[in-house]
C-alpha cells in the first residue's frame, strides 16, 4: 500500500476538537496529559516528512449554547468561541515548545500581543521551514466554525490531507452511532455527497470550499493518537471524503 508520507514532505492539516482537550477527571478545560499527547504526535508526525498545521475548536471552554441559555447575542457568542480557539492554541503551542517542537501560532482575529495576525506568505514559510502552524481564531468572521477554518487553511497551505480525529466514533455514519445502534458506517463518500445529504460531517461552508479542490479528509477515531500515524503511513481506516472524479 502506498504510504501517504512516500512523498518528500507532505502539508497536513490537523482539526482538533475543544473536547480533545478536556480534563474529563478533573472538570478543567484543559488536560496536561492530553497537551502532551498532542506534543508527542506533533513530533511523530515531523519525524515521518509531515509539515503540520493545526486548527483547534473551543468546545472545552465556550458553545453557541451557553451564548443562548445566557442571553448572549449569537454574534457576540461566535467572537467568545473564535478567542477560546485563542486560548487553546496558546496552550498547544506553550506545550510544543517545552518539547523543543518550533511553532508559530497565528490568529485570524487581532490580538497581537498573544499571536500575530495571520499571514498567508509568511505562514507558508514557515511551514517550509518545518515549523508547525497554530491557526487560531477561526476565519476572524462569524457564522464560520473551525471546519472552515481547517477547509480554508489547507487549501492555503497546500494541504494534501485534513486529518479529523474524532472522540467517540470511528467515521462517518449514517446517524450518530452512539443513539441509534442501526446507524451505517460509511466508508467512502464524496464532498457533494456528504453536502447534498444530512450527515454531520463537516459544516457546509467547509465542503463546499473543498469539493473540487484536491484535498482529502480522513476522519477516524482520535481516541488513539497513534490512528493520525497509521492514516499517514497508509492504512485505510475510518472513512474518507474527496472530491468527485470527473
Amino acid at each position: 500500500m502506498k504510504k501517504e508520507s512516500d512523498s518528500k514532505n507532505i502539508n497536513v492539516i490537523i482539526k482538533l476538537s475543544g473536547e480533545a482537550l478536556l480534563d474529563t477527571s478533573n472538570n478543567k478545560i484543559l488536560s496536561k496529559e492530553k497537551l502532551e499527547g498532542i506534543a508527542s504526535l506533533t513530533k511523530k508526525l515531523l519525524e515521518n516528512n509531515v509539515n503540520v498545521g493545526i486548527v483547534c475548536g473551543a468546545g472545552n471552554i465556550f458553545r453557541g449554547r451557553i451564548a443562548e441559555e445566557n442571553g448572549i447575542p449569537f454574534e457576540d457568542g461566535d467572537y467568545l468561541g473564535m478567542v477560546g480557539t485563542v486560548i487553546n492554541l496558546k496552550a498547544i503551542s506553550s506545550i510544543l515548545t517545552k518539547f523543543n517542537i518550533k511553532n508559530k501560532l497565528y490568529s485570524a482575529l487581532e490580538v497581537e500581543d498573544v499571536a500575530p495576525k495571520y499571514n498567508i506568505e509568511e505562514a507558508k514559510k514557515y511551514l517550509e521551514e518545518g515549523y508547525v502552524l497554530l491557526f487560531a481564531g477561526g476565519v476572524g468572521k462569524v457564522r464560520h466554525t473551525t471546519d472552515t477554518c481547517a477547509a480554508l487553511r489547507a487549501l492555503e497551505m497546500d494541504a494534501k490531507l485534513i486529518l479529523m480525529g474524532k472522540h467517540g466514533v470511528d467515521g462517518v455514519y449514517s446517524d450518530d452511532p452512539n443513539k441509534n445502534a442501526n446507524a451505517k458506517f460509511i466508508k467512502n463518500l464524496t464532498y457533494t455527497e456528504a453536502i447534498d445529504s444530512s450527515l454531520k460531517v463537516m459544516d457546509k461552508p467547509a465542503l463546499e470550499l473543498l469539493k473540487n479542490s484536491e484535498v482529502i479528509t480522513r476522519i477516524f477515531s482520535g481516541d488513539d493518537e497513534e490512528n493520525y500515524l497509521k492514516v499517514i503511513n497508509g492504512l485505510d481506516i475510518g472513512s474518507t471524503i474527496k472530491r468527485e472524479e470527473n
